[in-house]
């Protein structure tokens, strides 16, 4: 990255799983750097839902780089996520012609029930599939599959945890980290919102601020992604080999099913 911006530049590894992003400082400027970020990355910077993109440089070796303005502020905490800002962003990304358009010129193609849990199932580890509880996850998925049906098909973020909301010293709050993004039935996002942060008896308030109304057919959405994505997390701590996590979502599964 020195070759780039300079030798001035003090460049420091941001973390994430990819090992593809980088914080630059010099005097009193700040970048965040990445290494072949989508181009979907320009329209959230436009849609104002991503800090601002300063510029794109291609390499000779095909690599594209983007900065962005590194900004001061902080992750959301838990309790954050019932505020309307969270609520106004989300409800902004899910009714964004734009962003849908720039996912379709991408080659996304909306993310279907049926082939979810068809990708769920894949490569399953043995004894995985030998769980009670991972079972009755999978009888309920199918069972219930033919009631799943959206009305329409957004730009998901599909990582909605707190950790990648950013508010800034100026009040401005943004959704990071993109890599997931597809085009998919937004009770995705909401489920995973709703049943890790918000309180059941608050649900309707909530969607209020998102400008929804909780309908069974929401709820019964909700819920079956809810199931699909714990399932996901059980399958994901198991190749990574983190007995803890493992057992946090197992015992979390048994409370749904």
């Amino acid at each position: 990255m020195e070759h780039i911006l300079g030798s001035e530049w003090e460049i420091t590894p941001a973390g994430g799983a990819t090992g593809e992003a980088y914080f630059a400082k010099f005097k009193d400027r700040k970048l965040f750097l990445k290494r072949n970020s989508s181009p979907f990355l320009a329209v959230l910077s436009a849609e104002g839902i991503v800090p601002k993109l300063v510029w794109t440089k291609r390499m000779e070796n095909g690599d594209v780089i983007t900065a962005q303005h590194w900004l001061t502020g902080r992750e959301l905490k838990a309790e954050d996520m019932d505020s309307k800002k969270v609520a106004a962003l989300l409800s902004k990304i899910h009714h964004s012609k734009e962003l849908l358009d720039m996912l379709k010129r991408l080659g996304k193609m909306p993310l279907l029930p049926k082939e979810l849990l068809e990708q769920l199932e894949a490569d399953m580890h043995p004894d995985l599939k030998r769980l009670p509880v991972i079972q009755k996850g999978f009888d309920y998925l199918w069972r219930e599959l033919p009631n799943i049906q959206a009305e329409k098909y957004v730009v998901c973020h599909c990582d909605v945890n707190h950790n990648n909301w950013l508010l800034s010293e100026d009040n401005q709050l943004y959704l990071i980290d993109w890599d997931g993004a597809m085009i998919a039935d937004p009770a995705i996002d909401l489920g995973l919102l709703l049943y890790s942060y918000i309180p059941r008896k608050n649900w309707g308030e909530w969607l209020n601020l998102y400008g929804e109304k909780l309908t069974e057919d929401l709820e019964k959405r909700m819920k079956w992604y809810v199931i699909g994505q714990i399932i996901f997390s059980i399958k994901w701590y198991k190749y990574k080999n983190e007995e803890a996590e493992l057992k946090y979502w197992q015992d979390y599964l048994n409370g749904f099913v």
